[in-house]
């Protein structure tokens, strides 16, 4: 880890972590709630009941923290530092990522219309996606930015991760994870 800024991580604890490693805990966290959404999505696939109001959190958690907070973070913080350090944005691995992010929002979109048959298309679409786009991140994408960026460089995209959660308020992470671990518990 090349920062020593303190966050505190999903999971609750303070502790140093570089912007790149707090993309990785974020992406811990969105996997357990993708686990939760395929198990919903397999439900309506066989036709069994669905608690709406799980399937409704679920889909606002994944609008909420993985776009609105770990996206926002990538798309308006990390992949500019990418590109400063000579990674195109028009093609590569950012280009990807920004298709798939886009992706994921039609299907996230896809999730609220339609029968119960066409949202657990939309559900699992989004699953595969989102493992696999997860996976390109954590062994590629990532360790590509902690090879690229500087100690300065980094620095700074973790203040500026700061930034992006304060600005969504400062306890919505601890809400949302709180959330989490209710539906993982029930």
């Amino acid at each position: 880890m090349k920062t020593t800024t303190p966050v505190t991580t999903p999971h609750g604890h303070h502790e140093a972590a570089s912007p790149i490693a707090m993309l990785v805990l974020e992406h811990e966290v969105i996997l357990r709630a993708l686990a939760l959404l395929e198990q919903l999505g397999q439900r309506l696939e066989s036709r069994v009941t669905v608690d709406r109001s799980s399937l409704s959190w679920l889909i606002d958690f994944f609008r909420t923290f993985a776009d609105r907070c770990h996206h926002v973070k990538e798309e308006a913080q990390l992949f500019p530092a990418l590109e400063r350090c000579g990674l195109p944005k028009e093609s590569g691995p950012l280009s990807v990522m920004l298709e798939e992010h886009e992706a994921g929002r039609v299907l996230v979109r896809g999730m609220t219309e339609g029968d119960d048959q066409e949202i657990a298309r939309a559900i699992r679409g989004y699953v595969a996606l989102l493992r696999a786009h997860i996976d390109k991140e954590n062994s590629v994408l990532f360790p590509l930015a902690e090879q690229l960026l500087s100690d300065e460089e980094q620095q700074a995209l973790a203040r500026a991760f700061d930034e992006v959660e304060e600005a969504q308020g400062p306890d919505l992470h601890e809400r949302l994870l709180a959330g989490l671990a209710r539906l993982e518990r029930s």
